[in-house]
């Protein structure tokens, strides 16, 4: 009997030892209306739901709309600034909430580059510079389908949309797994362009419209940044962080140093700046980590780009009222936009943002959630 007993608990042992020891829970995917645009194309929203973390996805502009995110104590808020129907996305275009940005994030000095001998013009909408694409792709409603965890987003750009050369389709992947929010982009070109893409979402992790970001803190893994004129594009220096307020290499209150006599923070008046990311190009690492000492909400943003633009919602001044009504005050949000450094089509020193036929972009980005 005694070796029965030690036979079954030996079964037992093997066969729980062939069990995963974690097993993720698989990610719920919805579709429902989200209204319409004028022209009256449907816009649908797309939630994402893993039992932890609820994100919710418009097919205009490809919109982070929604972001749910427990804190130390298990409750939930949303934690990303936005507008709870598409008429305020349109209404409301100039702070790109939560948008998939292209052709280039970012700004391009005197609205024009040169490729391939010719000179190209686009619009300019940030005084004299071209600031994310014109009217870029955050302005447009992308064609959707449900992938496993998430949805895949599809926009063509046609040549000379906004001035930029070549036909480019741009696949965008937003997936939900294992307390990480996913996004995988990639885009093809039948001519020779330039191409920058990010998402643009504003981050409060006490929750959107919580009072400002200014008590968290931020952690940037970067040695170097690029320093701007005061059109806020870059001189073409690598200038290192180091004994000025923009080294975030530890976890630094944001608020700490934002008023300090300092030229590159007048310019932006605050910070609004691209970090030169201390990696190997196209591998995967933490870019920036911010935390909330009142939600002990972590945010953690891992990509393979090799820079990264944090901006302190400068010009956010309480003038929109987003999702429940909420007034976005001044500095209400952050943004960590993963990227290419500004204006690198007018910056031979800079990594090339150049597309080809045949080639095809790609980048990953993981805003990845845990408490503290």
């Amino acid at each position: 009997m005694r070796a029965h007993r030690r036979q079954v608990r030996l079964i037992l042992v093997l066969c729980l030892g062939m069990l995963p020891i974690s097993v993720e829970a698989k990610t719920n995917v919805t579709k429902q209306p989200f209204g319409k645009v004028a022209d009256g194309t449907p816009v649908e929203i797309y939630t994402l739901a893993d039992g932890t973390i609820e994100a919710r996805i418009i097919t205009y502009g490809g919109i982070i709309q929604s972001l749910k995110v427990p804190d130390r104590n298990g409750n939930a808020q949303d934690v990303v600034l936005g507008f709870d129907s598409v008429d305020g996305y349109v209404s409301n275009p100039g702070p790109f909430f939560g948008a998939l940005i292209g052709r280039y994030a970012n700004r391009i000095a005197h609205g024009q580059f040169q490729l391939d001998g010719h000179t190209y013009t686009l619009p300019k909408n940030d005084g004299d510079n071209t600031l994310h694409g014109g009217r870029g792709f955050d302005k447009n409603v992308w064609k959707a389908r449900e992938v496993e965890n998430g949805v895949e987003l599809t926009y063509v750009s046609n040549d000379g949309d906004q001035g930029f050369p070549g036909t480019l389709t741009a696949v965008v992947k937003y997936t939900l797994a294992g307390n990480a929010l996913h996004i995988d982009y990639s885009a093809t070109t039948d001519k020779d362009t330039v191409v920058n893409l990010t998402n643009h979402s504003y981050f409060n992790l006490s929750g959107q419209g919580n009072g400002d970001i200014l008590n968290e803190e931020l952690k940037i893994n970067a040695s170097r940044f690029t320093p701007v004129n005061p059109n806020l594009i870059p001189t073409g220096v690598l200038a290192p962080v180091a004994g000025t307020p923009f080294d975030f290499r530890k976890l630094i209150v944001i608020g700490a140093r934002i008023n300090q006599n300092d030229e590159q923070l007048k310019n932006a008046k605050g910070y609004d700046d691209n970090w030169v990311l201390d990696k190997t190009a196209g591998q995967m690492t933490e870019a920036a980590e911010v935390y909330d000492p009142s939600s002990g909400r972590v945010l953690s943003v891992w990509t393979t780009q090799p820079g990264i633009q944090f901006y302190s919602g400068n010009f956010l001044d309480g003038s929109i009222k987003g999702k429940d009504g909420r007034v976005y005050g001044h500095r209400a949000a952050l943004c960590l936009e993963t990227q290419h450094y500004p204006d690198s089509p007018n910056q031979t020193s800079f990594p090339t943002t150049e597309l080809k036929p045949g080639q095809r972009y790609h980048q990953v980005t993981e805003f990845r959630f845990s408490t503290r």
